[in-house]
Order: C-alpha cells, then sequence, then structure tokens
C-alpha cells in the first residue's frame, strides 16, 4: 500500500492506491487546511511534492484549470504543484505542507 509522508509534520500514512493525498491523510485525524467543499476549487489545499511526482495521477483539466484561475500561468510550469484534493496517489511520495495538524 503506497506511502505518504507530509512536512513538516513529519507524519507517514497509507493510501490505497487512487485516493486523493488529502483523503488518506484527513481519514487518519489529520486536518489539511482547505478553503473549499474539497474540490479543487480554492486550491488552499497547494502541495509541493518533494518527492515521487510521477506517483502521483496526472494533473486532469480541472485541476489545471483551476491553479491557473487562482495562481496564475507560473503555477503549472512547476510539476511539484500539485492540489492534495485532486492528485491521487499510485505510490510512495513525500509531499511539504504547512498547517497540515492533528485534528
Amino acid at each position: 500500500m503506497p506511502r505518504i509522508r507530509v512536512e513538516p509534520l513529519g507524519i507517514e500514512v497509507q493510501s490505497p492506491p487512487g485516493e486523493t493525498v488529502m483523503d488518506a491523510v484527513c481519514a487518519l485525524g489529520y486536518f489539511w487546511p482547505v478553503g473549499c467543499a474539497k474540490n479543487g476549487e480554492c486550491t488552499n489545499c497547494a502541495m509541493e511534492v518533494i518527492s515521487g511526482v510521477g506517483r502521483l495521477s496526472r494533473m486532469g483539466r480541472y485541476e489545471r484549470q483551476n491553479l491557473l484561475r487562482q495562481r496564475g500561468p507560473r503555477s503549472i510550469e512547476d510539476p511539484r504543484l500539485r492540489l492534495a484534493c485532486q492528485a491521487r496517489v499510485e505510490g510512495d511520495v513525500i509531499v511539504y505542507k504547512r498547517g497540515v495538524e492533528p485534528s
């Protein structure tokens, strides 16, 4: 089962393949900062993928459109910037997101 490590908190969680990073972390009782219904509209859940960019699902059209709309064209130039509510786990990853904390 794929593992997700979240820095700087330093937690590690397991995730079934195909689950979003946010859902996997929140399922174990952690809070992930978000300002919408976890549907990619606000982009507050954006994270930096430190390791394992290729072990997340490809960025979909909706995720790309919302990053462009909310954060501008530079936001989609770096493949390490992903929305935790949209990026689905396919293998082990390490991500960086401030504000993730125990609920």
